[in-house]
């Protein structure tokens, strides 16, 4: 069973993702500039938000199931060879789900 620090780091992380989620969907439904170069700018940052938006839920997704693989006690375990994953490779990635070996 993984240390409570563990589950402490994820729950934390989770936390964070969600409320950055939440921030860039409410800028997303803010209204815009009346001002026409402002709303090129504007444009251009939605493109950036967009992009850590996806790679925000991405992370999240991979939070949350960490977590369950916690709560089913398969957490540290290689979800394709069920092999140990490097504790060193966890302490990085805390959310992985492969060894360093299926990753690739």
């Amino acid at each position: 069973m993984p240390s409570k620090e563990i589950t402490i780091l994820l729950k934390n992380k989770q936390t964070q993702l969600t409320k950055r989620i939440a921030a860039i969907e409410a800028d997303f439904h803010k209204g815009r500039s009346q001002d026409f170069s402002e709303q090129a700018t504007e444009t251009e940052n939605d493109g950036v938000l967009d992009e850590i938006h996806h790679e925000a839920k991405l992370e999240l997704t991979l939070v949350k199931s960490a977590l369950q693989r916690i709560a089913e006690g398969l957490y540290g375990h290689c979800e394709e060879c069920d092999e140990l994953i490097n504790p060193d490779r966890l302490s990085a990635l805390p959310y992985t789900s492969k060894c360093i070996n299926c990753a690739l």
